[in-house]
């Protein structure tokens, strides 16, 4: 992957979702469950797990 976990939820989200089955990393889902995880105190493994299962939504 060409991102890391960490600077997902820094990134400026698309407009409108693609909903596709595996959600690109600008996708504004995305980004806002990796901010919602980053406030909860996840950080390493866990992080990069929580990308994972944000993208599969």
């Amino acid at each position: 992957m060409g991102i890391k976990a960490e600077k997902v939820s820094t990134l400026k989200p698309k407009k409108k979702c693609c909903r596709k089955k595996t959600r690109c990393v600008k996708c504004p889902v995305v980004v806002m469950r990796m901010k919602k995880l980053e406030a909860a105190g996840v950080c390493g493994k866990d992080l990069k797990k929580g990308l994972k299962a944000a993208r599969a939504a």
